[in-house]
């Protein structure tokens, strides 16, 4: 599957989690039900997958985790704050820089309609 392949079928689970469990809980509770569905539905998925940060070819694990990686092309971040803002944005990017991957999507499930809270993220590798 290709990254949109990918991003598309889990925005469509994510609408899924949002209709159930709807907007207000905390971030761990959207997280853990939407790892449960993408694991249901087939796709290889990875929870809190460590990020090293590569400084003067050093490796140094400064703690940075993906809260989602999906078949190791997809970056997730999940939140569930107010609104988005521009450190959110800056955050998937960095993952998506350290990791070389080519897309990711930041999800604010604190949202009425969850598609006011989906962001996509592309690095220009």
């Amino acid at each position: 599957m290709t990254e949109n392949e990918i991003s598309t079928k889990i925005i469509g689970l994510a609408i899924e989690v949002h209709k159930v469990l709807g907007p207000g809980l905390l971030e761990s509770a959207y997280k853990e039900s939407l790892f449960y569905m993408i694991n249901k539905h087939g796709l290889k998925v990875e929870k809190e997958k460590s990020m090293p940060l590569i400084f003067e070819e050093v490796k140094l694990d400064c703690g940075y985790r993906i809260d989602l990686l999906v078949e190791n092309k997809l970056v997730m971040e999940i939140k569930s704050v107010d609104s988005l803002n521009d450190i959110h944005l800056a955050q998937t990017l960095t993952y998506l820089k350290l990791g070389n991957y080519k897309l990711g999507l930041l999800i604010n499930f604190n949202e009425v309609l969850l598609k006011s809270g989906i962001r996509r993220i592309v690095n220009n590798l």
